[in-house]
């Protein structure tokens, strides 16, 4: 049997990539572990770390093409980050000129949610703990 230890990264391809590096660095606060341009691919890769484990590869491509959304496409669906106070966290992503849908319960866990969007239209929802 295949033998997983944990998800290692989640790449993201951005259209605008200091708009989105801004969006997960100093809103969301990952912190930086390597950043560098690849000219041959005119090309940027930044590797950012969630409490210092290596979580998501940002890079940025010229014209990418957009990713459909609405209906729900298929392919990736959401980002989600499990978070201590929900609405500590809306409350200060809303400050932050985020946009972010009402909480909601899943009617499963009966654990709170709210979902925003990043620059590029991903979704990325907040789960409390």
């Amino acid at each position: 049997m295949l033998e997983l230890n944990k998800i290692h990264h989640i790449a993201i391809i951005c259209s605008d990539y200091q708009k989105s590096k801004t969006f997960y660095t100093t809103i969301l606060g990952l912190t930086i572990i390597h950043e560098i341009y690849r000219e041959e691919r005119q090309s940027y890769k930044l590797d950012l770390a969630l409490n210092g484990e290596y979580v998501i590869e940002l890079f940025s491509f010229p014209n990418p093409p957009q990713r459909p959304s609405k209906p729900e496409a298929t392919g990736l669906r959401h980002l989600a980050f499990e978070v201590n106070n929900i609405q500590l966290t809306r409350d200060f992503l809303i400050n932050q000129n985020i946009t972010s849908e009402e909480i909601r319960i899943d009617e499963y866990t009966k654990k709170r949610f709210f979902f925003i969007a990043d620059p590029d239209d991903l979704p990325v929802e907040f789960y409390e703990k």
